[in-house]
């Protein structure tokens, strides 16, 4: 294994990881309650929508980094092969489960982005009940995403330790 290239893509792995996680606890935590004072409500709907873009896009490259470097993570350290993926008793140890909840997790978070940027999201942005009914929506599953994140970085600790 080439322990530089290891590092580099464990390095690229935490900073998309901080990228993505950190910027939705920041609009959770600061963003959201900052625009909820904002009147009147159609600049209000404008700046979540304007807000809501522009991290969605560096959100998504965020996550194409972290698949992209967490597959390399484990092509370099010898997991991605069938003889270790394909054997049932390394899901049955620590470094085995740790990484089946951070896989399930990541599937997860990904299925939760993808109908929050490109379903709910867009209809946030309109007014009315509909669009009220999707902001609810929107901030439900903004914050299911951030407690799987907060669950993601648990196992993604516990593997990095080993299990």
């Amino acid at each position: 294994m080439s322990a530089h290239l290891y590092a580099a893509l464990v390095y690229l792995h935490l900073l998309a990881a901080l990228l993505w996680l950190g910027g939705m606890f920041f609009f959770a935590l600061v963003g959201a309650p900052v625009l909820r004072a904002i009147d009147p409500p159609e600049l209000r709907r404008r700046l979540f929508h304007d807000l809501g873009l522009g991290f969605r896009r560096a959100g998504w490259w965020a996550i194409g980094v972290l698949v992209l470097s967490g597959v390399g993570i484990l092509h370099l350290r010898g997991v991605l092969r069938w003889s270790v993926l394909g054997d049932g008793p390394f899901w049955g140890t620590a470094f085995g489960r740790a990484l089946a909840w951070k896989i399930a997790l990541v599937g997860i978070m990904l299925s939760v982005s993808l109908v929050h940027d490109f379903v709910t999201g867009p209809r946030a942005a309109v007014g009315g009940p509909e669009g009220e009914r999707a902001r609810r929506r929107s901030a439900l599953l903004a914050r299911g995403n951030a407690v799987a994140g907060l669950l993601l970085v648990y196992w993604a600790s516990r593997l990095a330790r080993g299990g």
